[in-house]
């Protein structure tokens, strides 16, 4: 089987592939950069053991990361726990998009594997949006060249910071309300926050479609919260959470 794990600023995401390529288990701890890489090791083998995974049966490993002081400890956590050297993502890996930014170096590589992904499982040109602690709007022509796209706040992050910069403004839950127009500011707080992402989604898909000369093209959103928009207005094509899981599987593959 080959491990795959995306360092995200919030979670880390683990997923186990089998030999036909098929994401077999998949689980999340959070992100901690104050871990050691020992308690990172017990962590790791408890879920192994919880999800009754024999760590023999890994003999491939790829790591996607946006937080660097992680690169190093869990390139040592996979070497101690499965006696295999990780594939880590970055700039001289093949993905099979050709990049088309300023700086590639500047570009993080959460955003390239769910392009991958999208582009293997719904093909090319496509507007990928990635829910995450940051908004990502991905855009890959018919070329297959990845060409830029936008990045925001987070719905969750919007939350805390409206809680963390003012002074009376309460934190809230991430609820949908019923109503634009709110009658308490809990409320209030929440469709500023949820319906301003979905009329904010909504515009800059129309911007990009706009520039890239595209009259129709396919939407596709990842992430925890794209349902919660979708839900309000059925924006995207596709939704699909594990594209960044499958996206490290099929840079493995192209790699190893």
């Amino acid at each position: 089987m080959i491990i795959a794990v995306d360092i995200g600023n919030t979670n880390i995401k683990i997923g186990l592939f089998n030999d036909t390529g098929k994401l077999s288990n998949s689980f999340k701890m959070s992100t901690d950069v104050k871990r050691t890489s020992d308690e990172y090791v017990a962590l790791l083998l408890q879920l192994l053991t919880y999800n009754k995974i024999d760590v023999k049966s890994i003999n491939g490993a790829i790591v996607s990361s946006v937080i660097p002081q992680l690169d190093y400890t869990f390139t040592n956590v996979i070497q101690y726990v499965f006696g295999v050297k990780p594939l880590v993502v970055g700039v001289g890996v093949k993905t099979g998009l050709a990049i088309r930014y300023e700086n590639p170096r500047e570009l993080g590589s959460d955003r390239i594997i769910t392009c991958v992904a999208a582009e293997k499982q719904y093909g090319a040109p496509f507007i990928l949006v990635d829910f995450g602690t940051a908004t990502t709007f991905n855009v890959v022509n018919e070329k297959k060249e990845f060409v830029g796209g936008a990045i925001t706040l987070g719905l969750k992050s919007t939350m805390e910071s409206l809680a963390r910069c003012t002074a009376k403004l309460p934190s809230v839950e991430l609820e949908t309300p019923t109503k634009a127009t709110a009658q308490s500011t809990r409320k209030a707080i929440q469709s500023g926050v949820i319906y301003g992402a979905v009329g904010q989604v909504k515009y800059l898909i129309e911007r990009i479609k706009m520039e890239m000369g595209w009259e129709k093209v396919t939407i596709i959103a990842t992430g925890g919260m794209s349902t919660m928009l979708y839900d309000i207005e059925p924006l995207f094509n596709h939704i699909d959470r594990e594209l960044s899981l499958k996206g490290l599987y099929e840079i493995y593959s192209l790699n190893v």
